[in-house]
């Protein structure tokens, strides 16, 4: 069937809407990480230590009054309790001017998640449409399947949010979902057409599916490590007293077990699925070519992803691994798959090579 012109140039505009709404989340979630929970919380620590040590002349002085040291009177006395009454006051209303200063950095998180909607559903568009002119899945090349995979990584990224308070992660999910959408339309586009021959199977919505799925959870759970990976940084440093570079980005950081539980769990979930499509693109191996497995490099890289995921599941529930050994292994997977999408897709011929750019 002739590939839908009108329906493809709507796909293009659509994905550009949505880059340019990840974009907006992005500066929301900066802002939000910057100046927003961590922040307040911080400075309603200090207006506490500002407030609570003039309390304590006012009570003892009221207290003990009968007592005074010699030379001084019952006005003075009163005159410590209004200080510290002013002082109660000015620290009060120092907390409130500081809440409403922030105010709008707050909003800023919010203003980023809305953000992150509109364009995950301008995405979403994008996918569909660019599909239904063409009358296939659309993922049969580079181009198609990174909009998949990061339309993937984004919905476990709501989905997270739907479930526990991980808007913590949005700076570092969607910078990295703005930088391969933008790969992905200056460098990887191909106009839409019909697919190879070869790829004319039900196996590419199992196979391919469960990978983009598998891959999109990955970069959730990736995210999450090098978050951890900073804080923890910064926080051993602390302990041992040494300068640490940008230590205003490893404060906003949340608590290492949140970050560290976040990563595990997106990995434990996503592992499985990576799994299936291994064991899918066998099956559709020796249905397509006569044989289940052929190391073919991009069945290899696929199965050495698996076995550092393997690896860093199993050394948690055995090994009892925890924090940077464990975000390590995981940032090593990572890299695994990076490279079968980049190196092995563009610069390595193979049986996969059809998929092309």
């Amino acid at each position: 069937m002739p590939v839908d012109v009108g329906l493809a140039r709507l796909s293009n505009d659509l994905i550009a809407g949505g880059i340019v709404a990840y974009s907006v989340a992005f500066l929301g979630f900066a802002l939000d990480a910057a100046f927003g929970e961590g922040f307040d919380k911080k400075a309603s620590a200090s207006a506490e230590q500002a407030v609570v040590p003039a309390q304590v002349p006012a009570l003892v002085g009221a207290s003990t009054a009968g007592s005074l040291p010699e030379g001084s009177t019952s006005a003075d006395a009163t005159g410590a309790a209004a200080g510290a009454g002013a002082a109660d006051g000015a620290g009060a209303r120092g907390a409130s001017t500081s809440s409403d200063k922030y105010k709008l950095p707050r909003r800023s998180g919010l203003f980023a998640v809305v953000c992150t909607v509109i364009g995950w559903l301008l995405e979403g568009g994008a996918i569909l449409s660019r599909g239904l002119s063409v009358h296939r899945l659309p993922w049969g090349n580079m181009y198609e399947f990174t909009l998949a995979l990061t339309f993937a990584s984004v919905t476990a990224f709501l989905v997270l949010m739907t479930r526990q308070r991980a808007r913590f992660l949005g700076v570092f999910l969607m910078a990295p979902v703005v930088l391969a959408l933008g790969l992905a339309v200056l460098v990887l586009y191909v106009p839409a057409a019909p697919l190879m021959p070869a790829l004319h199977s039900y196996w590419l919505a199992i196979h391919v599916t469960a990978a983009i799925v598998a891959s999109g959870v990955f970069i959730v759970g990736t995210a999450a490590t090098v978050m951890f990976l900073i804080a923890d940084r910064y926080a051993l440093a602390a302990a041992a007293g040494k300068p640490v570079r940008f230590t205003g980005l490893a404060r906003m950081m949340p608590d290492r077990d949140v970050l560290d539980r976040t990563a595990y769990r997106a990995y434990a979930f996503a592992f499985p699925i990576w799994t299936f499509a291994v064991i899918a693109g066998a099956i559709w191996a020796e249905y397509a070519w006569g044989h289940y497995w052929q190391w073919d490099p991009k069945e290899t890289w696929a199965f050495i992803t698996w076995v550092v995921y393997a690896g860093y599941l199993h050394a948690r529930a055995t090994a009892g691994w925890r924090g940077r050994k464990a975000a390590y292994v995981a940032m090593l997977g990572f890299a695994t798959i990076l490279f079968n999408f980049f190196v092995v897709n563009i610069f390595i011929s193979g049986m996969h090579s059809y998929a092309g750019v």
